[in-house]
């Protein structure tokens, strides 16, 4: 992680909690509800001033009669700055994307779902460019400025020549980017976006987003496409550095079935449009502005684990009292991707033993009998070892649609969280038959 990590900053300190509030006019936004502290707003990756959306059909996979072709742009060159899977197999979108990036500045993304461009060699670099290059002409923008990002399915040709003609029909506008959050969807079963608004300096500052994902998901990065984005102004290498340390805390920390996807990226713009003068680190503004969008990465974090492939219920692993908070997200990411774990909590089977060995496999030195566990508000281990607990009651918690396992390590004052969900039949049915 770049720059230096303050354990008292709310990177991964509460998770979201949203409160309904009555809603309001806000110019053309309404506001619904708060998320630790910030006002959501009815709206979505379009919501910070200066960036449009838009979405088509273009049939990229046939059969699929959807939208399947998206494109965020900005009114503007942004700062801008990117997070990529670390597989070692890598599609050629996140290639182009990584190279484009180099200089920290971008205007658009476009994004085909459908087919993933991995795995298709030149062809596949020559069909990322062509698609990043016309989206970029069809908008009248620098193509150097112009990503792109694909998702389906790996090792079939993208059909360049269908894309090509949808991205003709894009016409972006404030509220396409509702659109746009749609069609980037797969197995997805709802589309996923953010918008908050805060007040950074006396400035009110709005932070968008949108995400896919729901299968194929793990740490490093998780298996998802997601675009956030902001209307403050950011300093560059401040961009880099707290996109980086957020999606450490969040999109690294959110797990459905253990498998890294090839497409992975994730990618922030920040228009400048807000006004005043670029955050940089170790700022005032930067903690605040950090806060901001950490929490709309949360909030689109518990979306996708909320989302995976046949889940039905929501996981969220809490680890408190860690030497480092590193540490902790990795105890935590190790039980939340555990499958033992997982289909104990589909079953609502009170097993916390699966727990304890979930945590022994997450390579961090810890002393067991110290540790402490509790599902939902019941204590169920204590000094690594069993405590009486109402096991009827487990289970209910266990069958709720949000299910929290805290862990205390008791070694330290750091803390991690990470999301998941439970293991079912209908994720086997699901990628048993993918393609077919």
């Amino acid at each position: 992680m770049e720059g230096q990590h303050n354990e008292r900053s709310g990177l991964g300190i509460q998770p979201p909690r949203l409160v309904p509030a009555k809603a309001v006019k806000m110019g053309e936004l309404r506001t619904f509800e708060k998320v630790r502290g910030f006002t959501r707003l009815e709206d979505g990756v379009t919501a910070p001033a200066g960036f449009q959306g838009a979405a088509t059909s273009a049939g990229v996979k046939l059969g699929l009669n959807r939208p399947d072709l998206a494109v965020i742009v900005a009114d503007e060159p942004c700062v801008a700055q990117g997070l990529f899977t670390r597989s070692r197999v890598v599609a050629a979108p996140v290639i182009l994307s990584r190279e484009r990036l180099i200089d920290g500045r971008a205007q658009g993304i476009v994004i085909n779902s459908g087919n993933a461009n991995a795995c298709t060699g030149p062809v596949g670099m020559e069909a990322a460019r062509a698609m990043a290059d016309g989206a970029a002409r069809h908008l009248k923008i620098d193509p150097d400025l112009m990503l792109v990002a694909s998702t389906g399915v790996i090792g079939v040709p993208l059909p360049i020549e269908r894309v090509l003609l949808g991205i003709r029909d894009l016409q972006p506008s404030k509220a396409g980017g509702h659109a746009a959050a749609r069609a980037i969807m797969t197995t997805d079963r709802v589309a996923k976006e953010i918008a908050l608004v805060g007040q950074i300096d006396g400035r009110r500052v709005l932070v968008g987003g949108m995400a896919k994902g729901s299968g194929m998901i793990h740490p490093q990065m998780a298996t998802m496409l997601a675009v956030l984005t902001t209307d403050a102004a950011l300093e560059p290498t401040f961009a880099r550095q707290v996109l980086k340390r957020v999606g450490d805390a969040t999109f690294n920390q959110v797990s459905v079935d253990r498998d890294t996807s090839t497409n992975d990226s994730l990618v922030l713009f920040a228009s400048g449009a807000a006004g005043g003068p670029p955050i940089t680190a170790g700022s005032r503004s930067s903690a605040q502005f950090t806060a901001l969008l950490e929490s709309a990465s949360v909030a689109l974090t518990r979306m996708i684990a909320q989302d995976g492939e046949g889940a039905s219920r929501l996981i969220e692993v809490v680890v408190e009292g860690a030497r480092s908070s590193a540490a902790a997200r990795r105890v935590a990411r190790e039980v939340v991707a555990s499958n033992l774990v997982k289909t104990a909590v589909f079953g609502r089977d009170p097993n916390w033993g699966r727990i304890m060995m979930a945590m022994g496999n997450a390579g961090v030195p810890l002393d067991p009998d110290r540790v402490e566990i509790h599902i939902g508000d019941q204590q169920v281990a204590r000094d690594g070892a069993p405590c009486p607990f109402d096991a009827a009651a487990v289970a209910d918690l266990l069958g709720a649609d949000e299910v929290q396992i805290r862990i205390g390590l008791n070694q330290g004052g750091s803390r991690g969280l990470a999301w998941g969900c439970d293991l079912t039949e209908e994720y086997v049915k699901i990628n048993a038959e993918y393609t077919t």
